[in-house]
This record gives C-alpha cells, sequence and structure tokens, in this order.
C-alpha cells in the first residue's frame, strides 16, 4: 500500500470526456482508457467514488435554451449520465472491478437507488460506487451533484477530471498564452468567474472546505498522481 494524501476521493467525470475525439456518444477506446486509470488509482488502496456527467448524450440547459421546459431537459440529462454510468460499470467490471451505481432517480432494474449509508458501506468494501442521475432534482448541474456527494460520502477532496492541464485566466486552447493556476482560493474562483465548477458547487465546497483539484485525465497516472500528493493540476481551496 503507498502513503496518500487522500484515501477517499470523489471523481467527478464528465460526459465528453467519454466522448474521446467524437462531439457525441461513447468512444468505447477512450472509456476503457479511463477505467483502466481508475483501477490503478484504486489499487493504490484508495477508496474511490464517481459522479457521472451526461454532456455526450444530452445537456439540459441547451436544449432548455432552445425552448424545451427546462425542468423536462434537465431530467433527460440525468437519463443521459444512467447510460454513462452503466457503460462505465461494464468496462470496469470487465477488468474485474468490483462496482455499483446508485441513482437519484429509482430504476430498480438496472441500479440501486441512491442510500447514503448503502454508498458508504460499498466503499468501505473497495467498492466502486458510480454516483448517476445528477441530485435528482431539475435546476442542478452535476458538479453540484459531484460537490453533494463528496460531502455525504466523506471525501477528502473531489478531483474534477477535464481535457486541460488546470485552471487557466482564459480557454488555453483560443488563447496559447494563457496563464495556468497553481492553486486558486474559493473567493478566487467566484470572483473571476473562472468555469471550474458552477458558482452553487463552488459554494458548496467552501462552505465544507472541501478541497478540489482540476487535471489532465488524459496523462497517464494523474489519478494516482494527485492521489499521492503530487502537485499536478489546480488545487482549489480556502484562502
Amino acid at each position: 500500500m503507498h502513503k496518500l494524501k487522500y484515501q477517499r476521493v470523489l471523481l467527478k467525470l464528465s460526459g465528453e470526456a467519454l466522448a474521446g475525439d467524437q462531439k457525441y456518444g461513447i468512444d468505447t477506446g477512450t472509456l476503457v482508457s479511463i477505467c483502466k486509470e481508475i483501477i490503478s488509482a484504486q489499487k493504490l488502496g484508495a477508496e474511490i467514488a464517481l459522479v457521472m456527467g451526461g454532456g455526450n448524450i444530452f445537456r439540459g440547459v441547451s436544449a432548455s435554451s432552445k425552448g424545451m421546459d427546462r425542468a423536462t431537459a434537465d431530467y433527460m440529462g440525468m437519463l443521459a449520465t444512467i447510460m454513462n454510468a452503466l457503460a462505465v460499470q461494464d468496462a470496469l467490471e470487465k477488468m474485474n472491478a468490483d462496482t455499483r451505481v446508485m441513482t437519484a432517480i429509482a430504476m430498480h432494474q438496472v441500479a440501486e437507488p441512491y442510500i447514503r449509508r448503502r454508498a458508504l458501506r460499498h466503499l468501505e468494501k473497495k467498492r466502486i460506487v458510480i454516483c448517476a442521475a445528477g441530485t435528482g432534482n431539475p435546476f442542478f448541474t452535476t458538479d453540484t451533484a459531484a460537490a453533494l456527494r463528496a460531502m455525504e460520502l466523506k471525501a477528502e477532496a473531489i478531483l474534477k477530471a477535464t481535457k486541460v492541464n488546470g485552471v487557466y485566466d482564459r480557454d488555453p486552447v483560443t488563447h496559447p498564452d494563457a496563464t495556468k493556476f497553481a492553486s486558486l482560493s474559493y473567493i478566487d474562483v467566484l470572483n473571476r468567474r473562472l468555469k471550474v465548477m458552477d458558482s452553487a458547487a463552488i459554494s458548496l465546497c467552501m462552505d465544507n472546505s472541501m478541497p478540489v483539484v482540476v487535471f489532465n485525465l488524459f496523462h497517464k497516472d494523474n489519478i494516482s498522481r494527485v492521489l499521492k500528493g503530487e502537485h499536478i493540476g489546480t488545487l482549489v481551496q480556502g484562502g
């Protein structure tokens, strides 16, 4: 067993990450690669819960902006996260991982309902807990769901997996001279309107002193490196 900085973490996995280079859907090669990283990290001795996004299949905010009722669109987005969760579960279990999908919307045929005490027990038994359907309520993002689940499951940090290696003052894709932050306070994120997580999620983390590590998911062993306490990506914490 390695000495870890974080023994229990909440990994926020976006739907876009599962799409790989595609604009839509799930790229099988990318899915397998991500799951290998998760299993390598778990083998260090960490307890890992995931919160799934669904933007690769359906994004409620985008649909509502085009005239669909926001609540209906958000429920459809929640169903998209469940599809992603089942795909991740399938890939992990093909690698002999022990998993549980838990949903905030009752769907007994395909997953367990999210019950906090049961989720904690799964983590204690070294199962990878995959949380889907956000908070179960419309008007809340999966970022907010990640913050909420992290508090409930007594995680020591939220790992926000992205396609870039941290938080920048501008979009590094369109601005090559963008400056990367090694660390930020919650207030900095809110005041600068940096796109780390939405304001509700950051406020929840601030109120409960939950650190957030933003890092590139697609660099090999990055999840494991964060668990060991290596300084990669951007750390968001108190002032």
